[in-house]
């Protein structure tokens, strides 16, 4: 088998639910730029890949992906992902276009094998329990309400993103506490909003609301700070999620004491190979790593990896509609998340169609 013609599809998609994050952060765009990469092959697999930041993807898709894979057998992933990895020496690809190239090579290897993804990465779980995550709304009663509307929902766990004031954080981490009654599991994600003093105030509170970890308070530049909160809180320190080296960066935060817990993803840790190296890493220290954000990939590796306890699922401002529109992406009534049993990943894709709707092919 060989990759024979690698094709980029640039789809503008206008986002239907605004919202925002914490102050400093910028609001979602009016309209998201995507980009699905397609790896054909002369046997007639093919695989898939999509990615944010669509334009700037195939422009790496034109200038670089196709030199490195076509020609090239794609059951060779890690000699493909190396390969990617050193062009990244001399490109400095963005972080969610790394893996890009692997996340399809590993949708042709489940085809062959007609297995779903999950299983042919050894398959811990057919189902897993799913956090709604938050986005930043705007009052405490905001928050109270849309809890109320998950819970009711089936969720059994809550993480939130909130305003980057580490007091009224902190406040309406001990709120919700008692809203949601000690049953529940509360997260926080600070999404790198705080200096050190203000993450180590606001953890000390959220162990105050028995919260079940602390997310990426401050940026991943500095492990020192990051071991000084781990010494310093009780509270699970869940890094680094944006931090660029994929599994050679998640070691020097675990052999640092800079961690609790490992993050790990399929569009920021170098693909499904990168995001499958950080979970053994976690593993091999007796570690939970949890994986970052929702789709099909991340739900795959979710099923994949045993030391991992949930899905993430955005909710935004209406999460019983939002529920519907996800279909088998959202959770049952218990709260689980099944997954897909369809060879691959489990995208259902016309190619024909989507080079229709493109702004731009490569």
């Amino acid at each position: 088998m060989r990759i024979v013609g690698l094709e980029a599809y640039v789809v503008e998609c206008e986002i239907k639910r605004h919202y925002r994050w914490r102050k400093g952060l910028p609001i979602s765009p009016p309209k998201q730029e995507i980009c699905w990469l397609r790896v054909v092959t002369d046997e007639g697999v093919d695989g898939w890949a999509v990615s944010s930041r669509g334009y700037i993807v195939a422009d790496l898709v034109r200038r670089w992906l196709k030199e490195i894979a076509i020609g090239q057998d794609p059951l060779l992933k890690e000699q493909l992902w190396h390969k990617v990895w050193e062009v990244d020496r001399i490109e400095e690809f963005p972080i969610y276009a790394l893996g890009l190239l692997d996340i399809a090579l590993w949708d042709i290897t489940a085809k062959v094998a007609n297995l779903p993804l999950y299983k042919l990465l050894g398959g811990a779980r057919d189902k897993i329990l799913a956090y709604a995550s938050t986005v930043t709304w705007e009052t405490v009663d905001d928050y109270l309400r849309y809890a109320d509307e998950c819970l009711a929902l089936g969720y059994k766990a809550i993480k939130i993103h909130a305003w980057g004031d580490f007091e009224q954080d902190g406040k309406l981490a001990k709120i919700l506490r008692q809203h949601v009654g000690d049953e529940i599991a509360l997260m926080y994600d600070g999404s790198a909003g705080f200096r050190y003093e203000e993450a180590l105030k606001l953890g000390h509170m959220l162990e105050e609301a028995n919260f079940l970890w602390y997310e990426e308070p401050m940026r991943e530049f500095n492990i020192w700070q990051y071991q000084r909160l781990c010494d310093d809180l009780d509270i699970p320190i869940l890094v680094p999620e944006t931090a660029d080296g994929c599994h050679y960066n998640a070691a020097d935060f675990v052999v640092h004491g800079a961690c609790d817990l490992l993050r790990t993803s399929s569009h920021y840790k170098g693909g499904i190979t990168g995001a499958m190296r950080i979970a053994h890493l976690a593993d091999s220290f007796g570690m939970y790593v949890e994986v970052h954000g929702d789709g099909l990939p991340n739900l795959h590796l979710c099923g994949a990896i045993p030391n991992t306890r949930y899905y993430e699922i955005l909710v935004i401002s209406d999460p019983k509609v939002e529920k519907e529109e996800q279909g088998e992406l959202g959770i049952d009534s218990e709260g689980y998340v099944h997954l897909p049993q369809r060879p691959g990943i489990g995208w259902q894709i016309d190619a024909n169609e989507l080079a229709k709707k493109s702004f731009l092919s490569v």
